[in-house]
């Protein structure tokens, strides 16, 4: 099969997703030859002819049984006397029946966590790699997405984007300086530029910005306002390259970091974890500390000590708040699930900080917030809290931050069972599951659930001993 370049592909499946029914624009088309209109496919429908400086381009969409196929294409290209084809149909079997089962008013309100629907129309979906084929709505919010709806089970399966986004560059701390450096000797000294050696920071990628010249883009929206002594960051041009002693490099740090955060999770399969513009509130509070508000959605990073947003852990750890509380409005009441949440937060932190920095006896995977620490701690390496104590049950002192050592260490045992991929998937699939106020033991056997849901008995019999090692279940 004939594929398209990329960027035509994704010209292409922009046009299919226009009304299928719409007539070919533009100047009038040569008629196609005989022999072309013979062996053109059944199952398709003309979306546009347009006229280049050489021919004639027929593009269209294709169908089953009459209902537009997700991504499919055909476009038959006449230029003087050569003709050519690019066949982009898409494989559809296990199909029985087009008929929804989900009325299409259902599917409007499935998708509203994604905006108002403004248009909605069946789709056959194609199974990846030879599975079935499904039956959704598309639904087109007024929030610019696309939510496939599946048409059996009424469930959101996949949010697309359909704002044209811009990628932009920035000088970052990955993960942190202590790390980046392997050196537990750093000091703040008051955020003078000369107390990090320029090797610690790293160029990356600021990916997902809408484009407005704000750290402002899908996933992460740095709220501070645009003027004064705190003002938001702001490049024409999409470079933001500053160092810590400009409280815009926080901004640039954690807009990075929750960027990068939610693109993990989303590449683990889950399109409806905290699938929204997280709110950052970035060095507008003197406090030592950072936090996440749940009644405002906005995540609060403090300027005390070494300014957490300088620290890439602190800011995931936040965002393990802001997962947890949009997987289960109202989580973490009470002791227990309030442990949870801690230990979450930092199990989040450490599995992020294993994508990019080596696990080593200097700055271990397993202790975290390196960075923000070397400001109250004094032995090394500097470290918030730890994934691999050796706490359980019988050593809960009723304080959500200490606890909270038992719970990530099980999370960390089956991180390390497992690797970090397949441990985070378990974890996050298991969490929709959790109740605002549960106990370890009721959160423990979801997770167990899960695990066996996904990879089967063995490999929970596996998470279960994790947490029976903790003194768990």
């Amino acid at each position: 099969m004939r594929r398209m370049p990329l960027i035509a592909t994704a010209s292409v499946v922009a046009a299919v997703g226009a009304l299928l029914s719409t007539a070919a624009t533009g100047s009038a088309a040569a008629p196609l030859s005989s022999a072309a209109v013979a062996s053109m496919p059944a199952d398709l429908t003309l979306v546009q002819v347009r006229q280049s400086l050489l021919g004639s381009h027929s593009w269209y969409a294709q169908t089953y049984r009459g209902v537009p196929v997700l991504g499919g294409f055909y476009a038959f290209h006449s230029t003087g006397a050569s003709a050519s084809v690019d066949d982009g149909r898409r494989v559809v079997t296990g199909l029985t029946s087009v008929s929804p089962g989900v009325a299409r008013s259902s599917a409007a309100t499935a998708a509203k966590g994604h905006g108002n629907a403004r248009s909605s129309r069946l789709v056959v979906v194609p199974g990846a790699a030879g599975a079935s084929a499904t039956l959704a709505w598309q639904v087109t919010t007024d929030q610019d997405k696309q939510v496939l709806v599946d048409a059996r089970s009424g469930r959101v399966t996949r949010v697309t984007d359909e704002r044209v986004l811009a990628n932009g560059s920035g000088k970052v701390f990955d993960p942190n300086p202590v790390v980046a450096l392997q050196n537990e000797s750093l000091k703040d000294a008051n955020n003078a530029d000369s107390a990090v050696p320029a090797s610690a920071y790293t160029t990356v990628t600021l990916a997902n910005l809408d484009g407005s010249g704000y750290l402002k883009g899908s996933w992460a929206n740095v709220t501070n306002s645009k003027k004064g002594k705190n003002a938001g960051a702001f490049s024409s041009s999409l470079a933001f390259a500053y160092t810590r002693s400009d409280t815009r490099f926080e901004q640039v740090n954690s807009y990075y970091a929750v960027d990068r955060v939610q693109t993990y999770i989303q590449g683990l399969g889950f399109a409806d974890v905290n699938h929204e513009a997280q709110d950052l509130s970035i060095n507008t509070t003197t406090q030592d500390n950072s936090w996440y508000t749940p009644s405002q959605d906005t995540i609060t990073v403090g300027t005390g000590g070494v300014d957490d947003g300088e620290d890439q852990e602190v800011v995931w750890h936040e965002y393990g708040h802001a997962v947890q509380d949009d997987q289960v409005p109202g989580f973490g009441s009470g002791s227990d699930a309030g442990a949870i949440g801690e230990g979450f937060g930092d199990y989040l932190a450490a599995t992020m900080s294993q994508g990019s920095s080596a696990d080593t006896a200097t700055t271990p995977w397993a202790c975290v917030m390196d960075w923000d620490s070397t400001s109250y701690t004094s032995t090394t390496p500097h470290c918030i809290r730890r994934l691999d104590t050796t706490k359980t049950v019988a050593n809960r002192t009723g304080e959500v931050h200490a606890d909270g050592e038992i719970w990530s260490h099980a999370l960390w045992d089956v991180n390390k069972a497992f690797g970090r991929d397949k441990a985070t998937r378990i974890i996050l699939e298991a969490q929709f599951s959790y109740a605002p106020t549960t106990t370890w033991a009721a959160a423990a056997q979801k997770t167990v659930d899960a695990a066996t849901a996904l990879y089967g008995s063995t490999d929970a019999a596996t998470v279960r001993a994790a947490f029976q090692a903790r003194g768990i279940l």
